[in-house]
């Protein structure tokens, strides 16, 4: 498998995975409101293992190719990055949220310096990235063995820890499938090539993981939320990081197949774009959300939830699409030129 076919199937994941990452906003989110159910969440309920795992193994692919750089570069393109968005978009949501809207000051500014220790709302992930970023450097500039971070990752895991730090929380809860993308890239990439040229046999193995993975979450009972999904056997910790793992390699499986269809580029285009739709899908799912409760367009929860999911996928990429094409506000999506670290 040469190199643009790798892009192209990473490019079909991270679509797939800014998808259900957006759905399950959407889903929770329109949930929480209605205090009800709709059919979308038994597809997040599904997706619960492997949806952020998933999201975290595929952002520590290529990590490889870039993690013997010097510190200057490797923390311009690895941290910085990440943290312009960050910044960007964590200021641009308190100030409408809790600005414009609340008309707070006082608790905008409180956020505004809360946000730079505490992750913010659903841009935590991007503020991960770049802690996650780090850590690996450090860990390969001291040269610890993959199988003792992986153990060590594992523990922190399978061990409930749930502080008050979110950042300690959430690098406990995904450091281990950042990590795994980046320690086992060739056997992830060597394993897409063998899909590639035996296709029938994977659409079977991921016949026999969709079963599998469907019986343990929903088996022997589970329960749905408006904003939460309750395991089965699932949530036995162990079976729940090998589940994260497993599903994380099927959906890259999974994106090998599609790779080779038709009228499959617009997944492809998403993947390429999903910061762009990451950073700015909450905005318009709320006020789409508000608006149509509000005027009772949509009532039923699993409608109101599809509906909404749309938008929030839709928004913005037309919002992109609109500054590509008058050419202001590019610093949204693309970082500026004071925003970076000339090498030396």
């Amino acid at each position: 498998m040469n190199n643009a076919d790798r892009m192209k199937w990473v490019d079909i994941a991270k679509g797939v995975s800014i998808i259900l990452v957006v759905m399950m906003y959407a889903v929770y989110n329109v949930g929480r409101h209605t205090g009800s159910v709709g059919f979308l969440h038994y597809v997040i309920a599904f997706a619960t293992p492997f949806r952020m795992p998933e999201f975290f193994l595929i952002s520590g692919l290529f990590l490889s190719a870039g993690i013997e750089r010097p510190w200057r570069r490797y923390v311009d393109r690895r941290f910085v990055h990440y943290m312009y968005f960050y910044v960007l978009w964590a200021f641009i949501m308190i100030a409408l949220k809790v600005g414009v809207f609340a008309r707070d000051p006082v608790a905008m500014a409180a956020d505004l310096a809360s946000a730079i220790v505490q992750p913010y709302g659903v841009l935590w992930f991007v503020y991960m990235l770049g802690v996650f970023a780090i850590a690996a450097k450090l860990l390969w500039q001291f040269r610890v063995p993959h199988w003792l971070v992986i153990a060590v990752a594992t523990g922190l895991q399978i061990v409930p820890i749930n502080v008050s730090s979110y950042i300690v929380t959430q690098f406990s809860a995904y450091f281990l499938f950042f990590y795994i993308g980046y320690a086992f890239a060739p056997q992830i990439f060597r394993m897409a090539g063998w899909v590639a040229e035996n296709q029938k046999k994977a659409i079977a193995a991921l016949g026999i993981w969709f079963v599998v993975n469907g019986l343990l979450v929903f088996l022997p009972s589970f329960e749905l939320l408006p904003a939460e999904t309750r395991m089965g056997y699932a949530a036995f910790p162990p079976l729940h990081i090998m589940l994260g793992v497993a599903g994380a390699i099927a959906l890259c499986a999974f994106s090998v197949v599609l790779m080779g269809r038709r009228y499959t580029g617009w997944l492809r285009w998403i993947g390429e774009h999903s910061l762009v739709i990451y950073l700015a899908f909450t905005i318009p799912m709320s006020i789409f959300r508000e608006i149509m409760m509000s005027s009772g367009l949509i009532a039923q929860t699993g409608p109101l939830s599809l509906a909404v999911f749309l938008v929030a996928l839709i928004a913005p990429i037309m919002l992109y699409l609109a500054i590509n094409w008058t050419g202001y506000g590019r610093f949204l999506f693309v970082r500026a030129e004071w925003a970076r670290i000339r090498p030396e």
